[in-house]
């Protein structure tokens, strides 16, 4: 057994009784895909294993008995580096067994509360670690769990592979979580007493084969277990946010188009496409939110077939980019920076033609404007400018 080494770092209000925990990081499997075991592999910039002792940790839980595989003392000691109160011990050859390793070495200065949990559930809620303690209170075993929501079916073999069995009813099951919170003295005992083979599914199990009555808590979503190749994946975020400037100048003799919008005035926009500038901003904010560069990557105004190309082709290829990678339009809102022509008798044609072309309902696009009070190029008239702001929602 080794102590990892610590840093001075604050420490949580400790709990009203002693509480260690066990923390099974034993595995020696890559099923997850990973060069190293599951436990040690990086995820959300850190560790798997750090994420939850360092839960731990902050709750006030000392100390920490981390479980891990023969061989595994210095990948384990960086990945926990700094954290106080860790303490490594090798694990055997399936879950039980570790278990059983890490009470047996905290029975010579026994706590009175154990929480044992699984190092490949990273994220561990406060909340859950105190409706545990709490429960420990009135109960001698307490384990978070989450109801089922799908329907359940019997799995049967038949002639052509699995058949639907009988039903099973979901309002009496739960999906249980870790960590699995008990009074020492009564879990150290029924696994002692067990007899149920090294493959015991939980310590739930354990315990109530030697008559420990457990309770149950609400878990938390957020307790899901990393097991596949694919919960390491980056995963993408809720929602992104992009915005996007442009500034055409104004000409006698040119077409104006706003929005998508063709207006009548003495003066247009000129550029190489039809100089709609507030769509220009608009496609550059979509672009900057899935973060595909910008405007002039995509259609360069030193490629001839561009020139006067109507700027509603930018906007579809934008929207499209933003639906292949996975997202969706939140809202979208643009502002129109000018002296002349006026905007408001505009505005919504302006803003049905852009939900026309993002093929979005109109109430997620605002259009508005404002003016510059007369202050410098578009307050001499010499130009038009737009800025936009968009969030876009994962699918």
């Amino acid at each position: 057994m080794s102590q990892v080494p610590s840093r001075d770092r604050p420490e949580a209000a400790p709990p009203p009784h002693s509480v260690a925990a066990i923390v099974v990081a034993a595995g020696k499997g890559l099923r997850a895909g990973q060069s190293v075991p599951k436990q040690f592999a990086t995820w959300r910039g850190k560790p798997v294993l750090r994420h939850s002792v360092e839960a731990l940790a902050t709750a006030g839980v000392t100390p920490i008995l981390v479980m891990i595989p023969e061989g595994g003392e210095d990948i384990a000691r960086a990945a926990l580096a700094g954290i106080a109160g860790v303490r490594l011990l090798v694990g055997g050859e399936t879950r039980q067994v570790s278990v059983r390793l890490g009470l047996e070495a905290l029975a010579g200065q026994p706590p009175e509360r154990v929480l044992i949990h699984d190092a490949a559930r990273p994220i561990l809620p406060g909340a859950v670690i105190a409706r545990l303690l709490a429960a420990l209170e009135t109960h001698p075993g307490a384990i978070p769990v989450l109801p089922v929501v799908d329907s359940l079916a019997h799995a049967e073999p038949g002639a052509q592979g699995e058949m639907m069995g009988a039903s099973a009813r979901r309002e009496s099951l739960r999906r249980v979580q870790t960590p699995q919170a008990f009074h020492f003295p009564r879990i150290l005992a029924a696994h002692r007493a067990w007899e149920g083979g090294p493959e015991a599914g939980d310590d739930a199990q354990v315990a109530m084969a030697d008559g420990c009555a457990v309770a149950l808590v609400e878990g938390d979503d957020v307790l899901h277990k990393l097991t596949y190749a694919s919960d390491f994946a980056p995963s993408a975020p809720p929602f992104r946010v992009g915005s996007g400037y442009d500034v055409h100048r104004l000409e006698e003799g040119e077409e104006l188009w706003l929005c998508g919008v063709k207006i009548e005035h003495s003066h247009g926009l000129s550029g190489h496409s039809d100089a709609d500038v507030a769509i220009h901003a608009l496609v550059d904010a979509l672009l900057g939110a899935v973060g595909a560069g910008d405007i002039g990557q995509h259609f360069p105004p030193s490629d001839a077939k561009w020139k006067g190309a109507a700027s509603d082709r930018f906007l579809a290829h934008a929207m499209s980019l933003v639906a292949d990678a996975g997202y969706t339009l939140g809202n979208a809102d643009v502002t129109i920076i000018c002296e002349a022509p006026k905007i408001g008798p505009h505005r919504d044609a302006m803003r049905s033609r852009l939900a026309q072309i993002m093929g979005v309902e109109e109430a997620l696009v605002s259009v508005k404007a404002t003016t510059t009070e007369k202050l410098g190029f578009t307050g001499r008239r010499e130009g038009i400018a737009a800025q936009a702001a968009v969030g876009l929602v994962r699918l």
